[in-house]
């Protein structure tokens, strides 16, 4: 277990008997106000200290304190850097295929679909990580921000740079014509902002979390996909080193509600997103059935060939229709 004192004023301790507990360390890289640490975070924290007697405590390092970089949570799990992490597996999509499999389109439409689908899958997706998963929850399908070009029509994408949250997305934004790039979600709104790209594909809770409504001024609310994956994770031999009863109170205190508080707070972070850019003056344009459907014929080619994939001992299409609930 970690303690680092030269950073002890960045950490937040639960702790009624600090000084005899077993103590994990959680690294996430947003800020401690960030509504993610509410939701998941210090309540995982609570519920370790409550179900352990307190025993057991957690020290939350936000801010990037043991690293600033979004894709690099997973490595420092791993390298024990931190004992827990909060890691967003699309960022590294080509290591993480069948926990990507959730962003294909016609999977699920809010949040706590998303998380519930996530879940029906969890044992196929957990077979991808040299970790114990701890925590698996979804957000929104994705919006597409503009500043520049509002998309209303297919071909008002054609040529666009677009930014995606996984590898697996860089595909959907091709299909429809544009070019599809990946970016951690720290960087977008300077992004936008400068041109680098013409467009931010993203579920709507991002538009509060990062500002998202000033370099933006459109808003297309529809984009092919269903919601990214976020997980919690905990170093393996950390875990193993645990006695029986300290491994039950882990489990015990991250257990399904702890994800399905994740994807509840996406929900309402979404209908506040959208809150915010129609208060701000951005146009939000609503595509016609007709002009969705010209999207979803565009993306049908790709979907076939993505579930004939090879993946996790099985196939894309073979763990879609798990997630699904077929």
């Amino acid at each position: 277990m970690k303690f680092n004192t030269m950073i002890l004023g960045a950490a937040l301790t639960l702790s009624p008997v600090a000084s005899q507990a077993e103590e994990l360390s959680l690294a996430y890289w947003m800020g401690p106000g960030h509504p993610m640490n509410a939701a998941v975070f210090t309540p995982f924290a609570e519920n370790l200290a409550e179900v352990s007697g307190g025993e057991m405590t957690v020290e939350l390092f936000g801010g990037g304190a043991l690293n600033g970089s979004p894709p690099a949570q997973y490595g420092i799990m791993l390298d024990g850097v931190a004992d827990i992490a909060f890691v967003i597996p699309g960022y590294t999509g080509d290591v993480f295929p069948v926990t990507g499999v959730i962003t294909y389109p016609g999977i699920c439409e809010n949040a706590a679909e998303c998380t519930t689908s996530l879940w029906r899958a969890r044992d196929q997706i957990a077979a991808e990580y040299d970790a114990v998963l701890l925590g698996l929850w979804g957000n929104n399908p994705p919006i597409l921000i503009t500043r520049d070009r509002p998309v209303r029509t297919l071909e008002d994408l054609a040529g666009m740079i677009v930014r995606v949250t996984s590898t697996q997305d860089v595909a959907f934004a091709e299909a429809l014509g544009a070019s599809g790039v990946t970016q951690p979600v720290n960087v977008i709104n300077q992004n936008l902002t400068n041109g680098v790209v013409d467009a931010i594909a993203i579920g709507p809770s991002a538009i509060g979390s990062f500002n998202l409504h000033e370099p933006g001024n459109y808003i297309t609310t529809y984009f092919p996909g269903s919601g990214s994956a976020f997980a919690l994770l905990m170093n393996q031999d950390v875990f193993d080193d645990l006695t029986e009863e300290q491994q039950g109170w882990v489990l015990e205190a991250a257990d399904e509600s702890l994800s399905q508080a994740g994807g509840a707070f996406y929900d309402r972070a979404a209908a506040r997103g959208l809150e915010i850019a129609r208060e701000a003056g951005v146009e939000i344009i609503d595509l016609t059935p007709e002009e969705r459907a010209r999207w979803d014929e565009a993306m049908a080619p790709l979907i076939e060939e993505l579930r004939a994939q090879e993946m996790g001992g099985t196939t894309a299409g073979a763990i879609m229709d798990i997630m699904i609930g077929e």
